[in-house]
C-alpha cells in the first residue's frame, strides 16, 4: 500500500476539506496508536485515511461503507484494512476482531468529537483541550449531535481502554499533528 496512492484516492472521491481533514486526523491516530500497539503504522495510518474516503458520494447506510469497500477491493487493499473500514460502521454488521479495527472504530468518532471540541474554544486550538473539557462537551447533546456517544464509550470499552485515558491519547496525536490538521489555532502550544 502507498500512502500517496490512498491520499489520491481519498481526494478523488471526498471534495470536502472538513472530511478530508478527518481523514487526516484519524490517520494520525491511528498511527499513533499503531506505534503504541505495536502495529504498522503505514497500514493503520492507511485505514484511517480511508474509513470515509466513499462518504460524500455514497452517505447512506446502504452505501458507505459498502461502496467504498468495492473500490478498495477492486484496488487490491488487503482484508484486514477492508474489514477494519467495514466494521467501523457499526450498521455494516463486520466485527472488530482485530486491534486494527477496534482502534478505527474508537478512533472515529473520538477524533471528530475532539477536534470539534478545539474548534470551539476560544483559540480554536487543540491545545486548549483536555479530557475533561471533552467529557462536559459529551454531556452537552447538543453539540456536535451527529457524533454518537454511545459509539465513543462503546469503542474505549471495546479497546480495553479507559474513556478518559483514550481522550488523552487522541488530544495527544492531534497535538503532534496541530498545524497540518488546522488545531493550532492561535493559542500557539508547544
Amino acid at each position: 500500500m502507498d500512502r500517496n496512492a490512498a491520499w489520491e484516492l481519498l481526494c478523488a472521491y471526498t471534495q470536502t476539506e472538513g472530511l478530508r481533514k478527518h481523514g487526516l486526523a484519524v490517520e494520525v491516530v491511528m498511527r499513533h496508536f499503531a506505534r503504541k500497539q505495536g502495529g504498522d503504522e503505514d497500514v493503520w495510518g492507511i485505514t484511517g485515511l480511508l474509513h470515509d474516503f466513499d462518504y460524500e458520494r455514497w452517505p447512506t447506510v446502504e452505501g458507505h461503507p459498502f461502496e467504498g469497500n468495492k473500490i478498495l477491493k477492486a484496488r487490491g487493499y488487503p482484508d484486514d484494512v477492508r474489514t477494519a473500514i467495514m466494521g467501523h460502521a457499526e450498521y455494516s454488521g463486520v466485527p472488530r476482531e482485530t486491534p486494527m479495527a477496534k482502534t478505527l472504530f474508537a478512533a472515529d468518532e473520538l477524533t471528530g468529537f475532539v477536534t470539534a471540541v478545539a474548534l470551539v474554544r476560544p483559540n480554536k486550538s487543540i491545545f486548549e483541550v483536555e479530557p475533561s473539557s471533552v467529557r462536559k462537551k459529551m454531556k452537552d447533546k447538543a453539540f456536535a449531535r451527529q457524533v454518537s456517544r454511545d459509539g465513543i464509550i462503546n469503542g474505549a470499552e471495546q479497546l480495553g481502554v479507559a474513556l478518559d485515558a483514550m481522550i488523552a491519547e487522541v488530544i495527544e496525536a492531534l497535538r503532534e499533528h496541530a498545524d497540518a490538521l488546522g488545531l493550532r489555532g492561535t493559542a500557539g502550544g508547544t
